[in-house]
């Protein structure tokens, strides 16, 4: 078992396709972790080892690895490069001292390239850029260097270089000089230590004052100017060739921070905050940032970095303010799907534990010494949706608790009924997404899902004055049913609280106080189902001003009838409305795609609100535009921005529906009443 001093924890970064998988399954074997270089190609990966992934050949859950370099445990987190699935990725960030971003040579700073530095950046940990793919035919790899420097800073320099022939690497640190088609590496190796001693004052006075810097004195603050920001080193790879790899790993054991010398992690609880020491010794504190579910015995394994303290097989182990103890059970070490049991998880490490039920992605374990929460990087609101029905009837249980753990596994993807549709909605970030977790349904627990476009929550409304009047009387033989009611009913103003406002204005006893339940629940009924085409009403303000009652056949049931009929004709009369759901999306796409994206936001009916500029010549394009014309954007704009843009959006606010909109609405509605 490694001390904390010899641990290195990293986290891959990047967008899908640069070869972080192959980088790794690179590391693996180059350290002797595997016996074959595994290949996404010919699904002999040891990273992407669900079903899924395979037939995909890409990875859809991070995986856990680890390898012997140098003396050093390097604890490994290969993560999803694909927007559909970023949730997992990003909520490996905080386990990690390091981050590596991977960025293919041929494709060069992508969507989700920039979007995981960023948020490597805001977690305040140290980034290590790799350029991957470094021989890619009809490359401008300067070019390349310059746009990275622009998007991600000017403290990004090469620690080092493409040889003359792209089949090795020239360390920029140790040489002086050499022959690169990049870049002068004499140029690169002054960048480099410039930026290396700003990260120490009494280095940089010695530099400034004509003084030679060795290269120890350099290695010795090499992690400190990685920890200030003050370096970003960028390295050179070809993973599928092995080339830059041995460097890679080098880099990563002698020059990145162990757990004891990283920054400390910092333990909210309220409004105070508890700083953590990797200590073994010290109290117990780990957060379980991955789930997964094994794919053929749905064994469920959950992994855990520790911050501080050590597990062993008998720790009695807390779960954030809980009180009931856990017992951990077996300590187990990750290697993609196969898991070795090891005597114990210590700080600095990552473990895996398998069978316990009760954690979730976030949660804090400890053994009663701490208290309070994580800061976890919030994932994207999941708002590409799908309605789904089982294709066999029976199945609702084993579908919930099927959904159930998909859920737990994947932080974006997000199972909701909508008590107004009363559809079973299924929320992803793309349409990918929701058709890899259907998948896993079929594969891992052989259910089938009928799919179909949610619909559209609308509301109603009135947007004038009006009164309503009626009589409800009953005979049948026996005792009657009479009620009558008149009622006056204005707007509210829009989206208020609550969205009825209804007031008892009875005077006289023309309707005694015992039946005034039985017509609020009259005017409720209509409020659920509406009047125009069966949606909600919403700001609505209804007084009750007189009525009639018979002091032997009125009862609660008849001024219920009349209540809800009175309602009815006033709304009627309202000029009654639709209202629908408008969103607010941030779109984030290349500067020459802003006039397709601005045309196409006005053809569906949305307004750009405004507008900024990001490195990289990248516009975040901020607008609002009605739920309904965007529930497939997606893959729109995949197909405008080639696959470059990315949005997210959430609920704004209800407005009124346009009136050629609403006829068709309403005519649906009139089609489906009379179908039943």
């Amino acid at each position: 078992m490694a001390n904390t001093d010899d641990i290195r924890n990293i986290v891959i970064l990047g967008h899908g396709g640069s070869g972080k998988t192959s980088l790794t399954e690179a590391m693996l074997h180059k350290t002797g972790a595997t016996n074959r270089l595994g290949n996404v190609d010919d699904k002999t990966s040891t990273c992407d080892y669900y079903d899924e992934e395979k037939e995909h050949q890409h990875s859809i859950q991070s995986a856990i690895l680890n390898i012997q370099h140098a003396g050093k445990l390097i604890n490994i987190i290969d993560t999803p490069g694909y927007p559909d699935f970023i949730g997992p990725s990003i909520k490996s960030i905080p386990a990690a001292e390091t981050a590596i971003i991977v960025i293919s040579a041929a494709a060069g700073i992508e969507t989700n390239t920039r979007k995981m530095s960023e948020l490597a950046a805001k977690a305040d940990i140290p980034r290590l850029i790799v350029i991957n793919k470094m021989d890619a035919e009809n490359v401008s790899l300067p070019e390349l260097i310059k746009n990275i420097q622009a998007t991600f800073g000017s403290q990004c320099r090469c620690a080092n270089l493409p040889g003359p022939d792209k089949a090795s690497v020239i360390d920029c640190i140790k040489n002086e000089s050499g022959d690169s088609p990049l870049m002068d590496v004499a140029q690169a190796h002054t960048d480099l230590i410039e930026s290396v001693i700003e990260a120490d004052d009494e280095l940089m006075e010695s530099y400034l004052g004509g003084e030679e810097i060795s290269p120890e004195k350099i290695a010795s603050v090499f992690v400190e100017a990685l920890k200030a920001g003050t370096l970003t080193p960028i390295v050179f790879t070809d993973a599928r060739k092995g080339t830059g790899v041995q460097e890679l790993l080098d880099i990563i054991a002698n020059d990145t921070p162990s757990p004891s010398r990283a920054k400390p992690t910092i333990l909210k609880d309220g409004d105070s905050s508890t700083e953590l020491s990797a200590d073994p010794a010290g109290p117990l504190a780990g957060l379980v940032f991955r789930v997964g579910f094994d794919p053929r015995s749905n064994m469920k394994y959950s992994t855990i970095r520790i911050f501080s303290g050590t597990i062993k097989a008998d720790t009695h182990l807390l779960r954030n303010d809980e009180k009931k103890s856990i017992r951990p059970g077996h300590i187990l070490k990750s290697q993609g799907g196969e898991n070795k049991e090891v005597d114990a998880g210590i700080a600095g490490d990552i473990i895996t534990l398998a069978k316990v039920e009760e954690l979730r992605t976030g949660d804090l374990i400890h053994d009663g010494k701490v208290s309070g929460k994580f800061e976890m990087p919030a994932a994207p609101e999941p708002m590409f949706s799908l309605a789904l029905e089982p294709a066999t009837r029976g199945d609702e249980q084993k579908i919930g608790t099927a959904l159930e753990k998909l859920c737990e596994e994947d932080p974006c993807f997000k199972i909701t009924r909508d008590a107004q549709t009363r559809e079973l909605v299924a929320n992803g970030l793309g349409e990918l997404h929701l058709r890899i977790m259907l998948e896993k349904m079929k594969n891992r627990y052989k259910l089938t899902l009928i799919t179909k476009e949610p619909k559209i929550p609308y509301r109603e409304t009135i947007t004038a004055k009006a009164e309503g009047h009626y009589r409800h009387k009953k005979q049948s033989g026996g005792a009657g049913q009479f009620g009558e009611v008149y009622l006056r009913i204005e707007p509210a103003e829009r989206n208020s609280e609550p969205s009825l406002q209804y007031s008892w204005d009875i005077f006289g006893g023309s309707i005694p106080g015992q039946y005034e339940p039985a017509v609020a629940k009259g005017v409720n009924d209509v409020m659920k189902s509406g009047v125009v085409a069966g949606f909600p009403l919403q700001d609505v303000k209804v007084s009750v001003y007189d009525g009639k009652y018979h002091p032997v056949d009125s009862k609660e049931v008849a001024f219920r009838a009349a209540g809800k009929g009175a309602f009815i004709d006033a709304v009627q009369k309202a000029k009654a409305a639709l209202l629908e759901p408008i969103v607010d999306m941030e779109i984030t796409i290349p500067a020459e795609n802003m006039g397709d994206i601005a045309g196409d936001m006005a053809s569906k009916r949305g307004r750009v609100i405004g507008q900024d500029m990001l490195p990289g010549n990248y516009i975040v394009v901020k607008a609002q535009v009605p739920l309904s014309e965007v529930t497939q954007y997606n893959g729109q704009l995949k197909s405008v921005t080639g696959g470059r843009g990315s949005y997210s959006m959430t609920l704004s606010h209800y407005e009124i529906v346009p009136p050629n909109v609403q006829q068709q609405i309403v005519a649906q509605y009139a089609k489906k009443k009379e179908s039943e």
